[in-house]
């Protein structure tokens, strides 16, 4: 695995995919290459924001405008929606949904500013060659990392076809350039690039697939008959979502990798603020530290509350 180290990295271009969702892309330098070269899907690094500048009153939401005032002291993790080795080093894909200070902030970067960030952590998904497919089910701002795997998978695993399925509140929740297609469906362009099959999932029907994607994966499991050893789940999102992708990855004998989300201020194991609970032996299992041990792990260790 890829030490982790501290880097200052450069913005190429920030931009908004669609209200409320934002994209930053990030150089790094030739120094960066040796430590992200064998980063793994579902690692992430801790960005600092604390200097970074508001963004002009006018461009702030409404109803943030008051909580953007805020000090920010903290590091903030983001996972990354892909990497890429360039000959001048490596860029890495930052998606993130504006919901805090920290996110506000981000909104105002420009190309050429400099973010200070600490990466690769964590241990991320890993693959099993052996498998026909590899499931990715992304909930909401669970994206990025699946986004990342699925363009991992093509580009290593060959002999593994992933799918990937995309579920939110509605339309205006998810985190894609969405289109529909007589015959495709409703279906992401982040995924359709790079060769993926997705197929979408909303609560409320307003595209996709009417109703939970964990419901969507069940129907699709049924419709292909697949057999439990052909396949893999690999999910990013809330964690009841998370908790429902582990009962139906039990529900079919298959193997379910779970990455989850905590708040993590240090991200290297200091503050003991990210602990997950996972089954022991005994009733109370040992608890693991989500930015150390995680923030993926065997979905049938966890304890979900």
């Amino acid at each position: 695995m890829a030490l982790r180290r501290l880097f200052t990295a450069t913005v190429y271009r920030n931009c908004q995919i669609r209200p409320g969702y934002w994209r930053a892309d990030l150089d790094l330098d030739s120094s960066g290459c040796e430590a992200f070269s064998e980063v793994q899907p579902g690692q992430f690094a801790e960005l600092r924001v604390s200097d970074i500048s508001l963004p002009p009153a006018q461009e702030v939401p409404a109803n943030l405008r008051d909580l953007a005032q805020r000090n920010i002291i903290l590091r903030r993790p983001f996972s990354f929606c892909d990497v890429h080795a360039g000959p001048k080093g490596i860029r890495i894909g930052v998606l993130y949904c504006v919901l805090g200070p920290a996110t506000v902030r981000m909104m105002s970067l420009a190309r050429g500013d400099q973010v200070s960030l600490i990466g690769p952590l964590g241990k991320g998904y890993t693959v099993s060659p052996e498998k026909k497919y590899a499931l990715l089910l992304a909930g909401g701002m669970g994206a990025p990392p699946l986004m990342h795997l699925g363009e991992y998978i093509r580009a290593r695993y060959p002999e593994v076809t992933p799918i990937a399925f995309l579920g939110a509140r509605s339309l205006e929740h998810l985190p894609y350039d969405v289109h529909i297609d007589n015959e495709k469906g409703a279906y992401a362009a982040e995924y359709d690039r790079i060769g993926v099959e997705s197929h979408i999932a909303t609560d409320d029907g307003s595209i996709g697939f009417r109703g939970f994607v964990t419901q969507c994966v069940e129907q699709w499991l049924k419709e292909q008959a697949i057999q439990p050893e052909e396949a893999g789940l690999y999910s990013c999102g809330p964690e009841v979502m998370l908790a429902a992708t582990v009962a139906l990855a039990d529900k079919y004998g298959i193997a379910c990798q779970v990455s989850m989300e905590r708040m993590m201020a240090c991200g290297i194991g200091l503050c003991q603020s990210c602990v997950v609970a996972t089954k022991g032996k005994g009733e109370t299992g040992p608890y693991k530290l989500c930015c150390m041990d995680g923030p993926v792990f065997d979905g049938k260790d966890v304890v979900f509350e």
